[in-house]
């Protein structure tokens, strides 16, 4: 998505310079009036113009925003000021990202901004979730509660990643193995089998002639093959950040085999769940919408989400738009719709939340117990076929001493 750097004008008259993502620049400066800004200058960033970030100090982790969250909750109930407790966190935080915003925000503080407006200003550290929060929290005076559910949410949201994680983690470790495996044989292996084969004198068959041409070519000529890889990389990540790119790999990720239906349910894990945080603290159902937007992953659903924000505010129910989409299971439109007729939308979007977060613990176990054996049987194929390869000659020359 797009980056904007703006310059805008604060309600309370002060000026701020930033950064945001937006699909158009429209977009963009719509998202700061509802953030409270008057926009008065946004342009495209470009690659002399971006925003320099603090990425080398380590990226900051859900269950680094969760620690954070239950300290700053303990310091406070215990009748600790805002600044002081920023303070301590400060020197006590372990990642050096997050232990600078907080030192900035501190600063903030102390040059009379709100806790919620000096967290704005490190928007790349801070989601816009856990600022909306805590405004809402200031407003309503429980900040406490407003820390407190983020930690929660923070400590969900933590758990699913690692849950994702450990689906992808046992398919690419043997992949890897398995590139190893085919690499090493095709390099030192098969080059000592070369020469016994030499010596012989047979005709080689097919497949063992495949293979020597292919050990050759590696050895000899892997500048190449490292540069096709390089060359398909790069086209490969130019293309999967293009728009058309998004938009197609946000569909592949939706219905892939295996992984498609984890797509979805940790999709719809992450919707409900950060919905009812927002809803629960009071914030608008329209503005709720669109943060959740913005915290989702896949291009697609995050368009479901925008298109379904804005019939949301000509005062069409949540349920129809996220029932046309086609994008969420049946019982997530159900659900919503049953919350809206009861009015207990926030709980009932809560009760989802759970519903899904055991979803997609057990379709991971499902998803690695489906790839074992796949993997293994893809594994064994090609270290067969390279087996098959430097054992043929050999049998060849062995049936021939035989007729002898």
């Amino acid at each position: 998505m797009p980056k904007y750097s703006y310059v805008a004008v604060s309600a309370d008259g002060k000026r701020k310079k930033g950064g945001i993502e937006a699909v158009t620049l429209d977009k963009a400066q719509e998202l700061l009036k509802l953030d409270g800004l008057t926009p008065i200058k946004v342009t495209e960033q470009g690659v002399l113009d971006k925003e320099i970030t603090f990425d080398f100090l380590g990226k900051v982790k859900s269950r680094d925003l969760s620690v954070f969250c239950r300290q700053f909750v303990s310091i406070l109930n215990a009748g600790v000021t805002v600044t002081s407790a920023l303070e301590m966190l400060s020197e006590q935080t372990k990642n050096k990202k997050l232990q600078v915003a907080i030192s900035d925000t501190k600063s903030g503080i102390e040059k009379g901004e709100t806790l919620s407006e000096a967290m704005r200003s490190h928007s790349e550290v801070f989601p816009m979730l856990l600022i909306n929060m805590v405004e809402a929290g200031e407003a309503s005076g429980s900040l406490e509660i407003s820390f407190e559910r983020m930690a929660v949410h923070f400590e969900k949201s933590a758990k699913l990643s690692a849950i994702m994680k450990k689906a992808m983690i046992y398919p690419c470790a043997v992949g890897i193995v398995a590139l190893l495996v085919v690499v090493i044989m095709l390099v030192f292996v098969i080059p000592q089998f070369q020469s016994m084969f030499d010596e012989i004198g047979t005709e080689m068959p097919a497949i063992t002639k495949m293979v020597i041409k292919a050990s050759d070519f590696l050895i000899h000529k892997w500048y190449i093959v490292v540069g096709v890889l390089a060359l398909v990389i790069a086209v490969f990540e130019l293309y999967r950040t293009s728009e058309s790119g998004k938009v197609v790999f946000a569909k592949i990720g939706l219905k892939a085999p295996l992984f498609g239906i984890l797509t979805v349910k940790s999709s719809s894990a992450r919707l409900a769940r950060t919905l009812s945080t927002l809803m629960t603290a009071g914030i608008p159902l329209v503005n709720a919408i669109d943060i959740t937007a913005k915290s989702m992953s896949n291009l697609i659903v995050k368009q479901t989400l925008l298109h379904s924000k804005e019939e949301v505010e000509k005062g069409v129910p949540l349920s129809v738009p996220i029932k046309a989409s086609g994008v969420f299971p049946p019982m997530v439109h159900h659900m919503i719709r049953i919350g809206e007729e009861t009015g207990g939308l926030d709980d009932m979007l809560n009760k989802v939340a759970d519903y899904y977060d055991e979803e997609v613990e057990l379709q991971t176990q499902s998803l690695t117990a489906a790839l074992e054996p796949l993997i293994i049987v893809v594994l064994a194929v090609i270290v067969c076929f390279i087996i098959a390869a430097v054992m043929s000659p050999m049998l060849s020359m062995y049936d021939g001493m035989e007729n002898l």
